[in-house]
């Protein structure tokens, strides 16, 4: 069977993220350029110890404590980040077809938290200790059951695991469930708290941590010439995904269409990018064929920006092979951090923002753009700009890479 071109419609958004609990606070934050990144105190005595963590976060007043006590806190972002984003929609859950509501998110450590709590449990006082609620707690799947639970959705549930793309693999699979006629509406991004001891440490022996214990709000610098690499980070996004004739009949707001996704592995190294950016290229062409447009139809990138020496070097090369005309181009990561799981669904969220306000936010720290970098990077301020289609980039360890086409409404 042959597919056509498939418009989804994006009808609400949600975000939790270290700029601020919902949208208008972290499209605050990222449109500001203000960095999150501090002195974390449950990283004390770590050789790196500051992070980007959601600042004020109470899961028992946000979410009741006999809910919050049992869910780990990545769940804890993404059903706080889903609610605003289906109430965003203004779909009712009540009046839905509930066989015909998917849920696709995005997460690449499960919960981690828990685990460690547990095991530390097991160690001190023994195996009759342990929580009975140890398993749902940590699974990676857990998490789209639990948003289907709470907002009755009973259509296809599943979880994408692609290291740092998993939310953007997340978004794109939740397109293919449109495009096939399987689903009306799907809710989808990706959520991660993975801000523990043992992750941060295996995360610092593999050198992918800035080093900037001075000055930790310096420390996150897309496509700076002096970057060191990036600043863990936890969060959520969610995206309200519909067919677009579903959301025209209920005369939904239409805030922006995905018209296209790409996905592509780089078969290269465990954790380092192809040099080359090859595989970017071709996740990037893939999703541009399926949108229908070309090259110098898109205005706007969203890259995806670590703040590390390979990874934003291999996405600038691939960005400029593609790109000659040269879009704008910007990391929020520069602000947020780098949210792993989580990263591609907040930054979906923001380049719908831009598309909808014209506004394209800067890219936080960047001082001096690597000279090697020949890009148009939007920095100091963010810049007003029409934005007919723009991508959003995610690449993950493994060399799984994953790009979203958005477009005007």
């Amino acid at each position: 069977m042959t597919l056509g071109r498939c418009e989804a419609a994006v009808t609400g958004i949600g975000l939790v993220t270290p700029g601020g609990i919902g949208v208008l606070e972290s499209w605050k934050a990222i449109l500001a350029g203000r960095p999150t990144a501090t002195v974390d105190p449950e990283l004390a005595g770590m050789p790196i110890d500051f992070t980007c963590r959601v600042p004020g976060f109470d899961a028992d007043e946000l979410l009741g404590r006999r809910t919050a006590w049992r869910l780990d806190r990545y769940v804890h972002l993404a059903l706080v980040a889903a609610r605003e984003a289906i109430e965003d929609s203004g779909l009712d859950p009540k009046e839905w077809d509930s066989g015909r509501v998917g849920v696709v998110m995005g997460n690449a450590l499960g919960g981690v938290r828990t685990f460690e709590e547990q095991h530390n449990t097991l160690l001190r006082e023994g195996a009759g200790r342990v929580s009975s609620l140890l398993i749902p707690m940590m699974g990676i799947n857990m998490v789209a059951g639990y948003i289907a639970i709470d907002c009755g959705a009973q259509g296809p549930n599943m979880v994408t695991t692609t290291a740092c793309a998993s939310a953007t693999t997340a978004i794109g699979t939740a397109r293919e469930l449109i495009r096939t006629g399987r689903c009306d509406i799907v809710i989808a991004g990706g959520a991660e708290a993975g801000l523990t001891r043992p992750v941060l440490a295996g995360f610092t022996r593999m050198g992918a941590l800035s080093g900037r214990v001075q000055d930790p709000a310096a420390a996150s610098r897309p496509f700076d010439g002096d970057r060191d690499g990036f600043v863990a980070a936890e969060g959520a996004g969610v995206l309200v995904l519909e067919r677009m004739d579903h959301a025209q009949a209920r005369r939904a707001h239409v805030r922006a269409r995905l018209i296209g996704y790409g996905a592509s592995a780089d078969a290269h190294h465990v954790t380092a990018p192809d040099p080359t950016g090859d595989g970017v290229a071709k996740a990037i062409r893939m999703a541009l064929h399926d949108a229908g447009i070309e090259p110098r139809e898109v205005d706007h990138v969203n890259a995806h920006g670590t703040s590390t020496r390979l990874n934003d070097a291999a996405e600038a090369r691939a960005l400029r092979r593609i790109f000659s005309d040269g879009p704008s181009v910007t990391s929020v990561k520069g602000v947020t951090g780098h949210p792993l799981g989580a990263a591609g669904a907040i930054e979906a969220a923001s380049t719908v923002l831009a598309i909808e306000q014209g506004r394209v936010p800067p890219t936080a720290n960047l001082d001096r753009l690597d000279p090697d970098i020949d890009l148009d990077v939007v920095s100091g301020a963010s810049r007003r700009q029409r934005i007919s289609a723009a991508i959003s980039n995610s690449f993950g360890f493994g060399g799984q890479n994953a790009v979203l086409v958005m477009a005007a409404a």
